[in-house]
């Protein structure tokens, strides 16, 4: 397999990550940032809280696999973010500590007031990482404020504030609404039966205002916001170097790989009906059509944008050329190459204990089992 193949392919092979890290974890968040909304006494939020008490955990391999496969196939790209969104991260990796701390402390004492805080503290740690990614992905179409010296040492210009810039706050929006969907179709297919409908119409809302948030953020890019892209001779298996291309602007983002690939548009078109489909699964009370249609939803939103930025991986807003590509960014060959044998070997089997543990933990979670039992999972 080339150099370039190589790359290819694990371009896809994060994308797949993010993917399967949106999916899999992103109902969990939804229903950490919901229990407040869908649940009106502590049995019920018990009860949703115990949809996603066995499952969480697991589902969080999916982001270390997505963080570990950044920082061995592509390291620049890993080094520049970390180091830009130091604060962005903190705040994030405080989220992913306080949720599990909540699960784990919420029921450890009987009382209204400690259980209505810890209930807050999920409020919270739900609702801000997908709101975080969120903003993060709108930031790589803006630009970010980053540059490469003659020795390969970034000298990043931003501040935390400059990340917070309209664009990016809508995608923000766009993010938490579709992650928030996902956890009410989640909500409305694992727990009680009462709950369902509470939920339906959460997640009809939260889609609804998806699809307006997704929609104007497409218009904003076709309309407002200058894209990037590579001209004149560039070598696509030479070793990693991102101070040997040329990077021009372009009127915006689809006049790229969009436009080369008509194809594109089809990435859009899906997340966009499956989010109608979600709405009318809702309606006619498929819930488990409804779930599979907004995980599809979130896999054609991720999808859409990695091929609107293709080849860049996180453009400069104040050195077009420093921008990372899949082209030059990543590990060498041989480094590509041995993770390939390991993800070939290693995902299926991932793959295949995730689906085993969730068909063994099929059913609903009913009031009757909560009430019947002094503690959670």
């Amino acid at each position: 397999m080339t150099y370039e193949i190589l790359r290819i392919v694990w371009w896809l092979i994060l994308g797949v990550l993010l993917i399967g890290f949106a999916v899999m974890d992103g109902f969990d968040f939804g229903i950490a940032a919901l229990v407040r909304v869908l649940g009106r006494d502590d049995d019920e939020r018990r009860a949703l809280l115990e949809t996603v008490e066995p499952v969480w955990e697991g589902n969080q391999v999916w982001f270390i696999l997505a963080g570990g496969a950044t920082f061995a196939a592509w390291p620049l790209l890993y080094a520049v973010a970390f180091s830009g969104f130091y604060l962005a991260m903190m705040i994030l990796l405080a989220a992913f500590i306080l949720r599990p701390v909540s699960f784990g402390y919420r029921d450890k004492y009987n009382n209204p007031q400690w259980r209505n805080a810890w209930d807050w503290v999920l409020t919270v740690s739900g609702s801000v990482p997908p709101l975080i990614f969120g903003v993060a992905f709108g930031n790589l179409f803006l630009g970010v404020p980053f540059r490469f010296d003659g020795d390969m040492r970034i000298d990043y210009s931003g501040g935390f504030i400059d990340l917070l810039h309209p664009f990016a706050l809508l995608c923000g929006v766009a993010s938490l609404a579709l992650i928030l969907a996902h956890g009410a179709a989640w909500a409305a297919l694992k727990s009680d039966a009462s709950l369902a409908g509470r939920a339906s119409r959460v997640a009809r809302l939260a889609m609804i205002a998806f699809i307006a948030a997704y929609a104007v953020a497409g218009l904003w890019l076709a309309l407002g916001i200058p894209g990037h892209a590579l001209v004149g001779a560039f070598t696509a298996d030479a070793p990693s170097n991102p101070l040997l291309k040329q990077v021009v602007l372009q009127k915006n983002w689809f006049a790229g790989f969009a436009a080369a690939h008509p194809a594109f548009w089809l990435a859009p078109l899906l997340a966009l009906a499956a989010a109608s489909a979600t709405i009318a699964s809702m309606a006619a009370r498929k819930y488990l059509a409804a779930f599979a249609a907004s995980a599809i939803t979130i896999s054609a939103t991720i999808l859409s944008a990695g091929l609107a930025l293709f080849p860049f991986l996180l453009p400069s807003s104040v050195e077009p050329g420093s921008g990372l590509t899949i082209w030059d960014a990543s590990s060498s060959k041989t480094t590509l190459g041995l993770m390939l044998l390991s993800v070939v070997v290693f995902l299926p089997i991932v793959l295949a204990y995730t689906g085993w543990v969730y068909r063994v933990l099929r059913g609903r979670v009913s009031l009757e089992h909560i009430r019947s039992s002094h503690r959670m999972y």
